[in-house]
């Protein structure tokens, strides 16, 4: 496909999202800040007007910098934005982190999101996924359909690649950011979350970030942080100076070992060993 019929078939899908968007009285986005609630409460903003209303769930697990991420792109497009306070470290199967802990944080988001929807009058709650999401193990899509929560860029056909690209095109700064997910996805399975474990994870990658790396994750495995960047990036992390100056920085977060990932960064490392099934 030539690059302006890909650039046609992008809008025609982004027309798409507009008409669900106009089918709704009125709408509540699960907002991150990420690439993809970002540009669908932009979009949903545009079209809806003051009936859009972007919530952000602040909990342990939720990165500071994400935090400033999503203030700032609500201010600079003019998105409603509010904060809600979810405790999903308060529940046991949360805490245990099985294979479907994505599934009791979600069900934990979509019921104060639903009710704060029925509360205030909106007409329904949508969330930030899409079409690329369709394949993947993802357990929090259980609880968005028992709570009939919507997906309006994934019912548009709108991947991943798309989003960046319509992203660019509107000048969200988020459009290059790099795919991420909450902290407690960094501590293997079965391994108890808690959040003397998410401040540490959440220190060590700040401060691999200071250091220029751009693609991070810090898996918590105990004593030892076992760093993935992306493949591109590690032969200046494994440099001698720099290895020096990461395995500090990632020590004074709160480890005691410093490992690297050769195989670098890669979606979902942590599901590696498990027999998943797209949900």
């Amino acid at each position: 496909m030539s690059d302006i019929a890909a650039a046609d078939a992008r809008r025609a899908r982004e027309a798409a999202l507009v008409r669900r968007l106009r089918d709704l009285p009125s709408l509540v986005i699960a907002y991150s800040g990420g690439v993809d609630s970002a540009y669908l409460a932009l979009v949903a903003t545009a079209t809806l007007g003051s009936r859009a209303l972007a919530v952000t769930a602040d909990s342990p697990s939720y990165p500071d910098r994400h935090r400033a991420m999503a203030i700032g792109v609500a201010r600079q497009f003019g998105v409603a934005h509010e904060f809600i306070r979810t405790d999903e470290l308060a529940q046991p199967a949360y805490r245990a982190n099985g294979p479907d802990r994505c599934y009791h944080c979600k069900h934990e988001l979509y019921a104060q999101l639903t009710q704060l929807a029925a509360d205030r009058g909106f007409a329904a709650v949508a969330d930030g996924s899409n079409a690329d999401d369709r394949g993947d193990y993802r357990p929090g899509r259980q609880a968005a359909r028992e709570y009939g929560v919507i997906s309006p860029l994934d019912e548009a056909g709108l991947t991943k690649e798309d989003i960046r690209a319509l992203s660019h095109e509107a000048g969200l700064p988020t459009w290059d950011e790099p795919a991420s997910a909450c902290l407690s996805s960094r501590v293997p399975y079965h391994s108890e979350v808690n959040e003397e474990k998410l401040r540490a994870i959440e220190a060590a990658e700040e401060a691999l970030r200071a250091l220029g790396f751009r693609v991070v994750r810090v898996r918590h495995h105990g004593d030892v942080a076992r760093l993935e960047v992306a493949p591109a990036e590690l032969p200046r992390l494994v440099e001698p100076a720099m290895a020096a100056a990461a395995d500090a920085a990632v020590r004074r977060a709160g480890f005691r070992y410093v490992a690297v990932d050769l195989r670098g960064y890669r979606l979902g490392s942590l599901n590696e060993g498990l027999t998943l099934t797209p949900v």
